[in-house]
């Protein structure tokens, strides 16, 4: 039973102190909810804007009791999270858990996450589960070459896939991936016309998508974003009805970022899913009436969803560590990416900087959106 809502609101409890729980906490504060976060770095980015931190690994059993304990909900902002323990304590606590455990575990193991997409109908590329070199060369011969080799968990931020063109090439590529942590599987290159992704919600009972988005990628790194995505009607209709469907296989309150590839034809096939808020969403705090963080909130919390119109063409451009080792980060160029009109910048406040990490972000609304998101980030530079 979900507790009554009153103003001043309830404690949602956050596995995670990233970024994505820190943009949570300041969605969160305008409705009356206060954040409690568990998260194993000191002083995490999360950590000024919301009401405590609780320091402790993502799989500390206290840690993750207490923080049940000392909230109202439960939710995660990282897949780290251990979906057997937050279960049993949210359950020991009153402390409901969204999106649901299950959900989470499906999505953990990429290869468990591939099936159930392909089991319920939703279409995903050819894929194989491969436990060591010699599986990976078979499957090869199968699928052809190019291909993408991924560790089935752990990975994150394009860390934990590589792509393979020679068979020859197969252990080195499995120890790339790390895929002796737990496997790997391989899944046919897509010849993709581009990369979209949707932004999706489910609510208690109401379930909303956010305009289709356009995600340029390097080096398996989300660059850009760019709303609406720079395709067709029909393209665009038939990616939210395949979110559609992936929303309705999943369990659970929140919002769920799902990646698609658009195929030269006008097809589209998933990619991946993340049940929390996705960076391919981070434009919707400038760009939508709601954004994808409050929404999650609103979700988690049993509170009506808001809306998911875009107020104007819309982009995004990450803040990339662009440095050759890791350092303190020290940003310059900020007073000249705010002189930009209608450019939106957000710092996650992490101290050290290295190579291709995520530090923040920018934001244009209105026409030439890319290209002023574009030359706003590019003032941004690591002293």
């Amino acid at each position: 039973m979900t507790p009554p809502l009153s103003t001043p609101g309830p404690t949602l409890g956050v596995v995670g102190g990233g970024q994505l729980g820190r943009m949570l906490a300041e969605a969160a504060s305008p409705l009356g909810v206060e954040l409690v976060v568990l998260d194993p770095t000191p002083d995490c980015p999360a950590s000024p804007v919301v009401r405590d931190q609780i320091v402790a690994e993502f799989d500390d059993e206290a840690a993750v009791r207490e923080l049940a304990e000392r909230s109202d909900f439960l939710t995660f902002e990282i897949e780290l999270a251990d979906p057997d323990l937050l279960e049993s304590a949210g359950e020991a606590a009153g402390a409901p858990v969204h999106p649901d455990p299950d959900t989470l575990r499906t999505i953990q193991d990429k290869l468990v996450q591939k099936r159930a997409l392909a089991d319920a109908g939703i279409p995903v590329p050819p894929f194989r589960a491969v436990d060591d070199a010699a599986e990976l060369r078979d499957a090869l011969d199968d699928l052809g070459t190019p291909a993408m080799v991924k560790a089935r968990t752990g990975g994150y931020d394009g860390r934990g896939n590589a792509p393979i063109t020679d068979p020859a090439d197969a252990e080195s590529v499995l120890e790339a991936v790390g895929a002796g942590d737990g496997g790997a599987m391989v899944e046919s290159f897509v010849d993709f016309e581009r990369e979209v992704s949707v932004i999706g919600v489910k609510g208690d009972g109401e379930v909303a998508t956010f305009p289709v988005g356009e995600n340029v990628h390097e080096e398996e790194i989300l660059r850009e974003t760019v709303v609406p995505a720079r395709t067709t009607d029909a393209v665009r209709e038939r990616a939210q009805t395949v979110a559609r469907d992936v929303l309705d296989l999943l369990d659970g309150r929140g919002t769920y970022g799902i990646e698609l590839f658009e195929t030269p034809d006008g097809d589209i096939s998933v990619n991946e899913i993340a049940p929390r808020p996705h960076n391919s969403g981070h434009w919707t705090i400038e760009g939508a009436l709601a954004s994808q963080f409050e929404q999650h909130v609103r979700a988690v919390t049993g509170r009506p969803l808001g809306a998911t119109d875009l107020r104007a063409p819309t982009a995004m451009a990450n803040v990339l560590g662009d440095v050759d080792e890791r350092r303190s980060a020290a940003l310059a160029g900020v007073d000249e990416a705010l002189a930009a009109p209608g450019v939106g910048f957000h710092w996650y406040g992490k101290r050290e900087v290295y190579p291709l990490r995520k530090m923040g972000h920018v934001t244009a609304v209105g026409d030439d959106a890319l290209s002023r998101a574009r030359a706003a980030r590019d003032e941004l530079t690591f002293e």
